[in-house]
């Protein structure tokens, strides 16, 4: 594995292995275990989204793993003034070890890693989320044990979370079951491929999908840049809650996850997020630990052995 583009471009052996190590980084920090497996290695963080979890998980990651990373606002890079992202490639894989980036593009991230020459990693687009998916099949197998014979629900916005949560269950082997609105659903090309699998269902009928799941998960109804459309996606979603009528489908002791941040009453209820708020916040703090296996194994460090 070069870059980290999309998880398409990931065999589920090299999901695995992220995963296999991300629980070993977490172990040893956890138990002040030092792992400087990155010491003197920059990561260049391109954002030009903003973010929360994104940039404090990889800041401190790289702080962790004994590393430094450099946040570039496209405010403060010439990025933002009108420098070609190829060109901005070029130049800033002659001073780093590699870039994170988190935009709206996904055109951008590929041609980042088109003309660079340095690992990339992408840190969200209106495409897909692939680090965060990571750290969302990380939590599972914490809570499950395995993915052998799990279903997974995802009821909301086909958008990018709902692309990439599909492609990494179905690599997983995990049922997917996709309750999205007419004229919201994922894109249509990785939807065919997940059909291929056989594991994938799309519908619109909310009970349908959550029956029998044994994970839950929701997105915000409007993401950044769809604020102008927020009143109208409020009408059409207002259906696609997580909320007790919906938790009563899924089986009993199924977990509830979210990428945060959450609109508690539009796509989850207060009371569910509170009852569920322990994954959720494992899920959260995954992020940090999922990266940092990405990072081990995208910026040349020490051929580490993840234990399962």
């Amino acid at each position: 594995m070069k870059h980290l583009l999309t998880l398409m471009d990931c065999s589920p052996e090299e999901i695995l292995d992220i995963l296999n190590l991300a629980d070993q980084l977490k172990y040893e920090q956890k138990n002040g275990i030092e792992h400087k497996y990155l010491a003197g290695k920059t990561l260049g963080m391109i954002f030009t989204k903003s973010s929360t979890r994104t940039r404090v998980s990889f800041e401190t990651g790289m702080y962790q793993l004994g590393g430094q990373a450099l946040f570039l606002s496209s405010h403060d890079i010439q990025l933002g003034r009108g420098e070609p992202i190829r060109d901005t490639a070029r130049v800033l894989s002659r001073y780093l070890d590699g870039i994170m980036i988190r935009t709206y593009k996904q055109s951008d991230v590929e041609e980042l890693a088109s003309y660079g020459s340095i690992p990339i990693i992408n840190g969200l687009t209106d495409y897909c989320h692939p680090c965060q998916v990571l750290a969302d099949l990380m939590t599972i197998r914490e809570y499950k044990g395995s993915f052998k014979g799990l279903k997974f629900c995802f009821i909301g916005d086909g958008n990018n979370m709902a692309n990439s949560l599909m492609v990494g269950m179905i690599k997983m082997g995990v049922k997917c079951a996709l309750a999205c609105p007419k004229g919201y659903l994922p894109d249509e090309a990785l939807m065919q491929w997940g059909k291929e699998s056989g594991l994938l269902t799309v519908t619109q009928d909310i009970q349908e999908a959550a029956r029998d799941a044994d994970v839950l998960y929701t997105d915000v109804w409007a993401s950044m840049g769809q604020e102008q459309e927020a009143e109208t996606r409020k009408k059409v979603f207002r259906e696609y809650q997580i909320n007790a009528r919906v938790m009563q489908a899924a089986k009993p002791d199924a977990i509830v996850l979210h990428c945060l941040p959450a609109h508690r009453g539009e796509e989850i209820t207060e009371d569910v997020l509170e009852a569920h708020a322990k994954e959720i916040f494992d899920e959260a703090e995954n992020r940090l630990h999922a990266q940092k296996a990405v990072l081990v194994r995208l910026l040349g460090g020490p051929d580490v052995e993840g234990k399962r």
